[in-house]
């Protein structure tokens, strides 16, 4: 064999297997069989080729291929590469992951429904999250804020320590915090001493209370009230019968005449024990020896 021959086909084994390694250091298996799939994006997001393909986290392929759609302004259509006998149901999308150091990964998020599923060579729709990076950038303002406050917060600190006065304010808030520790031992103190004694005294007010109770329940109180209203049936009686013209009081308290004589005679007779009293000789005689014999 010539040597021209000999080093044309060492080229072709050496470009040969330059391929292969290339090819399966983007993960491309040129021995494997393999099925195309066309998703279509909005925006790819750095997605590149040879990116790997995932369903549910397991490398299923890689992105082979990606093209603007001229046909449709504002899409992008991505080809992927799965492994053969992959069943993608219809329902199912795919999202882009947007990695915290960069690039992006391909998301297969497979639908439930096993009746129906895309052939290969089907378009499928593509969904247009926020990735990561995304969600951060989002994030900034909220966080430009907290800082903010941040900053704000430690100059009142740097305010508040330059004060002259805190040493005095920290003095007395230790004076304040010896007051109310001294307050509470205080009141330890009277709950251990003064409460017990004052619910003994409140449990004796309560059993008193309940023989009180239990006393007036036992009374006869019926009894009692028909008593009451005995006696104040009598006074009613006794004073219509003082009130009656018919009676010995009516007619004291009703006969003016009658009033006028006793009136009278008493009069009388305070008259008679007055003249009693001044001349008794006139009512009264006696004698020691007997009554001495008039002459004849």
């Amino acid at each position: 064999m010539k040597t021209e021959v000999k080093i044309g086909l060492t080229g072709v084994i050496a470009l040969v297997a330059l391929y292969l390694g290339i090819n399966f250091l983007k993960g491309i298996n040129l021995f494997s069989s393999s099925e195309k799939y066309y998703i279509s994006f909005a925006n790819t997001k750095g997605l590149t080729k040879s990116s790997a393909v995932y369903a549910d986290g397991y490398k299923v392929g890689i992105v082979s291929d990606i093209q603007y759609d001229y046909n449709h302004p504002g899409e992008v259509i991505v080809e992927i590469n799965t492994e053969k006998g992959l069943r993608i149901p219809k329902g199912s999308s795919a999202q882009l992951d947007e990695a915290l150091l960069g690039g992006c990964t391909l998301n297969m998020l497979l639908a439930t429904n096993f009746r129906e599923a895309y052939h290969p060579g089907d378009t499928i729709k593509g969904n247009d999250v926020n990735g990561l990076m995304a969600q951060v950038g989002g994030m900034v303002p909220q966080l430009e804020e907290v800082v903010a406050k941040v900053d704000t917060l430690v100059a009142t600190l740097n305010t508040l320590f330059s004060n002259p006065n805190l040493p005095l304010i920290l003095q007395n808030a230790e004076l304040v915090t010896e007051n109310l520790n001294r307050s509470s031992e205080q009141l330890n103190t009277l709950l251990r001493t003064n409460i017990p004694q004052m619910t003994g005294t409140f449990t004796k007010v309560g059993e008193n209370v309940e023989q009180l109770t239990g006393k007036m329940n036992q009374l006869d109180l019926q009894a009692t009230l028909d008593n009451v209203n005995q006696t104040i049936s009598s006074v009613h009686e006794m004073m219509v019968q003082i009130q009656s013209p018919d009676g010995t009081l009516g007619k004291m308290m009703a006969d003016p005449e009658l009033y006028n004589n006793l009136n009278h005679t008493v009069q009388s007779a305070d008259s008679l024990v007055t003249d009693l009293k001044t001349h008794p000789k006139r009512y009264v005689h006696f004698s020691v020896f007997g009554k001495k014999e008039g002459k004849k």
